[in-house]
């Protein structure tokens, strides 16, 4: 009997992760960039009760009589599908069809997102930054951080940002204020792709952790292998999350949750008669 309880303790268990990845995708289902979660569970051990099973007349049985003792989470995968374009109208949202990340620095580590609402930081009189909502500096195609000349060397105003344009191959463009010609800056946004991206580590904020499961990220300007990625300027990529799949599957993982717990009611008012018989 006390078999029955652990192992649907455990069921009740696995279910509870399932319903909290559950709420976790619904959380987000306006997070730029988010992609959506889902907990994969694997049988736990089994106990072999017979491990040779005959008929009445000797007969052997073409199976083993096994009883499982449970369930439980297993892994939480990212499902990386594209999501859908939403237009801002914001310049600096840099939305992506394909399967890049963008390069984010953070101090000694280069992570990566597909959260592309990014914004201009001032680094100095002449210069600006491209950034996430973080602060840290996006990366072009050589790792370094995306900074822009806006003047000359006499100090007159070269190239208004406001104007500054994205081509759908992460080349950076923008007008020459003394000629007002769209000219480029030099500067190509660098996107990589992972073998796995299921692999990646989260850290928070929409970002990624390359990992030993994800593999080593891989250039798309650099690796004639993969299919470059298409930047879609004024657009953030929407997340994946399905609320109808979702909303779906917490009915199931809440009616999962009752039956194991039902089973443990069962369970504790068996033992509770047989602790009641009397000889």
């Amino acid at each position: 009997m006390m078999r029955a309880l652990w192992t649907a303790a455990s069921g009740m268990t696995s279910e509870q992760s399932n319903v909290d990845t559950i709420s976790n995708n619904l959380a987000n289902i306006n997070t730029a960039g988010y992609k959506t979660e889902k907990a994969e569970f694997k049988s736990l051990l089994y106990q072999n009760l017979q491990s040779r099973s005959t008929n009445s007349d000797g007969t052997k049985k073409p199976v083993a009589a096994q009883v499982g003792l449970g369930t439980r989470l297993a892994s939480v995968t990212s499902k990386f599908s594209q999501g859908i374009l939403q237009e801002t109208g914001n310049f600096m949202d840099w939305g992506l069809e394909g399967d890049g990340f963008y390069k984010i620095k953070s101090g000694n580590d280069i992570l990566y997102t597909r959260n592309a609402s990014f914004s201009l930081s001032i680094v100095s009189d002449d210069k600006v930054m491209v950034t996430n909502s973080n602060g840290w500096p996006v990366l072009d195609v050589d790792n370094n951080p995306i900074v822009i000349n806006t003047h000359d060397e006499e100090g007159n105003l070269k190239y208004n940002t406001a104007n500054l344009s994205l081509k759908i191959d992460g080349k950076l463009y923008c007008t020459n204020e003394a000629t007002g010609e769209e000219e480029y800056l030099g500067i190509q946004v660098g996107l990589v792709q992972f073998a796995n991206p299921a692999g990646l580590e989260k850290t928070g904020s929409s970002l990624f952790k390359a990992t030993e499961n994800s593999g080593q990220p891989m250039e798309e300007t650099t690796n004639p292998a993969i299919k470059n990625s298409t930047f879609r300027q004024n657009y953030l990529e929407a997340s994946n999350v399905n609320a109808a799949d979702e909303m779906v599957n917490l009915i199931v993982a809440q009616r999962a949750y009752e039956l194991n717990s039902k089973a443990i009611q069962a369970a504790d008012t068996m033992m509770d008669e047989a602790n009641n018989l009397r000889r």
